[in-house]
């Protein structure tokens, strides 16, 4: 019966839904994390009956026809790059983007990845950092007798030195994509580009539709729990109803099954 195998991609399809669901729920306290959310389309059609198609010899037509479908299929999962609640922590290496754009790091490998997560410290040598100890791009380094650090909204950094003496010591560029959605994860809060993401393009902050450099405070996750447990209840019901399915389509092969002449 064909209902034993629509109603299995309809599982199939649901149990990938609530991955999706999981993963943002587990991720709601993550900095800079961008929820999931995942895209189906129907299967092709079985035509037992063209629309259209000739009814008569009077030469009238089937209006509708009869059209079965075969059950669902995951398309993607798309990131919702929506900005996330700002939180503030007055540590001068917590960094936000307000706007569009990324931070750029280079990977022990010497590939450049993109993240959202500004939470920034200062390595041995006084470069500036992420948490797993990969520098960011361009390179900067605080000197060892820096009191202060400041970042202004346009990326420039600058500190003050014994003396009160201020001086520039490097400029945060950040990167931005045409299509972040179709960025490729790597974990760790970072992307790297794909052909569906197209080329970075870099520049200051605020300039050219970039967002603004925020100093103190972190982008926390765009997840919202409670759209995230209605998905989840949503999910689980259209499971549920799917495996009826099955089993309704059981009951009826039993059923034929056990029919004597």
């Amino acid at each position: 019966m064909r209902s034993l195998w629509t109603a299995a991609t309809g599982m199939a399809a649901q149990s990938l839904n609530v991955d999706v669901i999981s993963n943002n729920i587990s991720n709601v306290n993550t900095t800079g994390f961008k929820r999931g959310r995942a895209n189906f389309q129907d299967l092709m059609y079985q035509q037992l009956k063209a629309p259209g198609s000739e009814a008569s010899s009077a030469g009238t037509q089937v209006p509708t026809g009869i059209q079965i479908g075969l059950g669902v299929k995951a398309t993607s999962v798309d990131s919702i790059f929506s900005e996330g609640s700002f939180q503030q922590t007055d540590n001068p290496l917590d960094l936000t983007i307000q706007g569009r754009g990324f931070f750029q790091v280079q990977l022990p490998n010497g590939d450049t990845a993109y993240t959202r997560d500004g939470k920034f410290s200062i390595d041995s040598q006084g470069q500036i950092v992420t948490q797993n100890g990969d520098p960011v791009l361009p390179g900067i380094t605080i000197p060892t007798d820096a009191q202060t650090i400041q970042i202004a909204p346009d990326g420039t950094v600058s500190v003050v030195q014994p003396g009160a003496t201020q001086s520039v010591v490097g400029q945060i560029q950040i990167a931005d994509f045409i299509n972040p959605a179709g960025l490729t994860h790597l974990g760790s809060n970072m992307y790297q580009p794909s052909n569906a993401s197209g080329e970075a393009v870099i520049g200051n902050p605020s300039e050219n539709g970039l967002g603004a450099i925020g100093q103190g405070m972190l982008e926390m996750s765009n997840v919202s729990m409670v759209e995230e447990m209605v998905n989840l209840i949503a999910g689980q019901r259209a499971y549920e109803m799917n495996s009826k399915a099955i089993q309704a389509a059981d009951q009826m092969l039993q059923t034929a099954n056990n029919v004597r002449r």
